[in-house]
């Protein structure tokens, strides 16, 4: 039976539009980023998966400690259920948020503030400042792992982070140790340009050889640069964490000795943008099932849905992959419309009103925004349906 027999049967009971978590594919898929990993711990992104029973699942894993949020009311939600070791990877500007924290001991304890610059501070500062008895903010300080090249004529990587050398981030460890409630924990540094940047892309050789050059090149200045900026830091305040990379770098960020921890998330679902790096190979484990509602032409039916883009620079590569069965493509002046989306194929010849259409989304947890459960299949049963953030009433971003 192939997969999309086993997904139509164990699912025949669920009327689409949904959901499905391929467990078996997730076991997988977290097994290889432990093996990448080397025995380095991995920090779950919250971002990646958007399920709070599901993220419960992965640290229960060998291999998984702590949690990458996106927002601070993400992780002061999290922490209310119990979780630990929370890192905030973007900083907030959530007045109250960061009120509800000064005032929570425990939650405080347990969650870590990304900062790159003294205004942060000024801005924690006047948010918490009615606070008494106060909590100690835990902080992590960025840096910019940007390759930058030609004078600065030429930049890979994500616009972030202000501080690239040593001395600017020991500065800023200095400033936030001389404030009264803060203390520096940690430091983040992730390298976009490499980990979140196809090795192997199609159909243009060229191009696919200038982004591993520029690759090879970052991880060379990296070595040096961000072990630098550990020490540095390092000289003004004990890190407890040094975390870089991501699910397309997770191999190459461990070899660094500064590196004390990676981020993963996406490679546990490996949507469709991760199907084209060297690295490593995974198994499409997150995909969501439209209903055939049209046979508009010959060769052509409709699904009702389907128009949930990935964040990014827009483009046909952030779309959802009609992916089961093989051989459908997207009607090029519609694409994927919010309450329609023609498909034209060989393969629509045989699908009929009521058959299923079966995607895969071009990231991770943003699928999860648009479903409130994840149907979890295992081999072929059903095994359990979870919420999404969405489900249980939250929508951080």
């Amino acid at each position: 039976m192939d997969d999309r027999q086993r997904y139509d049967r164990v699912t025949a009971a669920l009327e689409p539009p949904f959901a499905i978590l391929d467990l078996a594919a997730m076991r997988a898929n977290a097994a290889d980023l432990v093996r990448r990993a080397a025995g380095k711990p991995i920090r779950v992104a919250s971002k990646s998966v958007r399920s709070r029973p599901l993220l419960e699942r992965v640290l229960a894993m060998d291999g998984f400690q702590g949690i990458m949020s996106f927002t601070l009311p993400e992780a002061l939600w999290l922490a209310g259920h119990g979780f630990t070791d929370l890192l905030v990877a973007y900083p907030t500007a959530d007045r109250q948020a960061l009120a509800a924290l000064a005032a929570d001991a425990r939650a405080a304890r347990e969650i870590t503030l990304t900062v790159d610059s003294t205004a942060h501070l000024d801005f924690i500062e006047a948010a918490v400042s009615g606070v008494h008895p106060r909590a100690e903010i835990r902080t992590c300080i960025e840096m910019d792992t940007a390759y930058v090249t030609l004078g600065g004529r030429f930049r890979a990587g994500v616009l972030r982070s202000p501080i690239r050398e040593p001395a600017e981030a020991a500065d800023l460890a200095a400033a936030i140790a001389k404030r009264p409630g803060f203390r520096v924990a940690g430091l983040l540094a992730y390298e976009a340009q490499i980990a979140g940047v196809a090795d192997a892309p199609r159909g243009n050789a060229l191009y696919t050889r200038a982004i591993r050059v520029m690759q090879a090149r970052s991880a060379r200045d990296l070595i040096v640069r961000r072990g630098r900026v550990v020490n540095a830091v390092s000289q003004v305040a004990d890190l407890e964490f040094v975390n870089g990379g991501g699910t397309g770098s997770v191999e190459r960020t461990v070899r660094e000795k500064a590196i004390t921890e990676v981020a993963a998330g996406s490679g546990l679902f490996h949507p469709r943008l991760f199907d084209f790096y060297r690295g490593f190979t995974g198994h499409p484990a997150a995909l969501f099932a439209l209903p055939v509602v049209r046979r508009p032409a010959l060769g052509t039916v409709t699904v009702l849905g389907g128009g949930y883009p990935a964040s990014g620079a827009a483009g046909p590569g952030r779309l959802p992959q009609p992916y089961l069965p093989a051989g459908l493509s997207y009607a090029p002046d519609e694409g994927a419309g919010e309450v329609q989306t023609p498909l034209r194929g060989q393969a629509a010849e045989d699908l009929r009103i009521g058959d299923r259409v079966w995607f895969r989304h071009a990231k991770a947890g943003e699928m999860c925004e648009r479903f409130d459960a994840l149907h979890l299949i295992d081999g072929d049963t059903l095994v359990e349906s979870i919420p999404t953030y969405r489900g249980e009433g939250r929508t951080f971003l």
